[in-house]
């Protein structure tokens, strides 16, 4: 199989799909791969070293659309990449569609088959292809919150911390799962004062294992959401329905009360955000502010620190896409139930319920749309 790795194009999006180690194992496996010119070069990877694992270079996205059977990407396609999917080809990447009508539309039209990281599953029940940005995303979010809590980014002017005689300020962590969890360990690591709410009872009892009484874990009911929520320094949305629209939590009026200069970091945001007033912003500037809270909702925060991120991502994705490679997109889907969980889209059919749901498409079980592709 010939296996595209193009440039990414979103802004100050750094990550690459495959890395020369990456490459090197697919070619061992009697594969092809082409790769877009200083696909790597954010990461400090120059083209010599993918053709020093076997890689060849093109100059454009439109030759490794063109000529690639699977395209391995970080981010969703954007439009002008959107337009060059073709009739068959595989796409193998990030998509989060349930808020994302556009993009949805454009590769139903495509008639491409579409895999996405995010939903495709494991035997606990987990997503093993988001957990790694997850954890790159938990962690930074407390770093990004942090920034948004000094005066300069119009926050209150709080270390996170404090210091000896000067209470830290407070984090309250919505969800418990991989980014609040490791949200929770880096604002732990700095000193705040921790809430974390869930309504997963079980989650509650790890973390409070993990954390002791390090943390305050509480059960998330409209009272309780909405009580730490106005009492906080630092919001940290990290809610997650595989496949669908994030529920938004907090709302209008919960912004409107919270305290002038606090902060909300909306992890969610990939899948349109779990905090009402949040829209999405890139790197080039993250924050805006709402009733004097500061905001941050970049969609793809990882992008930060790309070359932790790209290496987390690899070493999560290669099996799968050598799967895809080895035995081409049927058979490899038809073989692992929990890949097929990553069918979005085949042959203009969608193929997860909450995005066909969310966005007003006919549902279509995956492993009767790919027998009838």
């Amino acid at each position: 199989m010939i296996i595209g790795v193009p440039k990414e194009i979103k802004n100050h999006e750094y990550r690459v799909g495959m890395v020369p180690a990456s490459v090197r194992e697919l070619i061992n496996h009697g594969h092809s791969v082409i790769v877009e010119t200083n696909a790597g070069s954010g990461i400090g990877f120059t083209d010599q070293d993918y053709i020093d694992a076997g890689a060849s270079i093109l100059s454009a996205a439109e030759e490794i659309f063109a000529k690639a059977e699977m395209i391995v990407k970080v981010k969703e396609p954007q439009a002008v990449e959107r337009a060059m999917l073709r009739d068959g080809q595989i796409l193998f990447t990030y998509l989060h569609l349930a808020p994302d009508l556009p993009q949805t539309e454009d590769l139903i039209k495509s008639n491409a088959i579409c895999i996405a990281y995010e939903t495709v599953t494991d035997d606990h029940g987990g997503l093993p292809l988001l957990a790694p940005m997850s954890e790159v995303a938990g962690r930074m979010s407390i770093q990004a919150g942090a920034q948004a809590l000094e005066k300069s980014n119009a926050g209150r002017g709080m270390l996170l911390g404090g210091v000896p005689g000067v209470e830290p300020a407070k984090v309250v962590v919505i969800g418990g799962g991989m980014v609040g969890a490791n949200a929770t360990k880096m604002a732990v690591g700095m000193g705040a004062d921790v809430v974390v709410l869930d309504r997963n009872v079980n989650v509650l009892r790890k973390l409070d294992d993990q954390f002791g009484n390090r943390i305050k874990a509480v059960y998330s009911t409209a009272d309780a959401l909405e009580k730490h929520v106005l009492d906080a320094d630092l919001v940290i949305g990290g809610v997650l329905i595989p496949g669908a629209a994030a529920p938004k939590l907090v709302t209008k009026e919960h912004i409107a009360s919270m305290k002038p200069g606090s902060a909300i970091v909306d992890v969610a945001i990939d899948q349109g955000g779990c905090i009402e007033t949040s829209t999405p912003t890139t790197h080039a500037e993250p924050t805006f502010i709402v009733d004097d809270v500061v905001h941050y909702c970049v969609a793809n925060m990882p992008g930060a620190v790309p070359r932790t991120s790209t290496f987390a991502l690899n070493n999560a994705t290669l099996p799968y896409i050598i799967q895809l490679a080895n035995k081409g997109y049927q058979k490899a889907l038809l073989d692992d139930k929990h890949l097929l969980n990553g069918l979005n889209v085949i042959a203009g059919q969608v193929t997860v319920k909450e995005v066909a749901d969310n966005l007003g498409f006919e549902y279509v079980e995956p492993g009767v749309a790919l027998l009838n592709a």
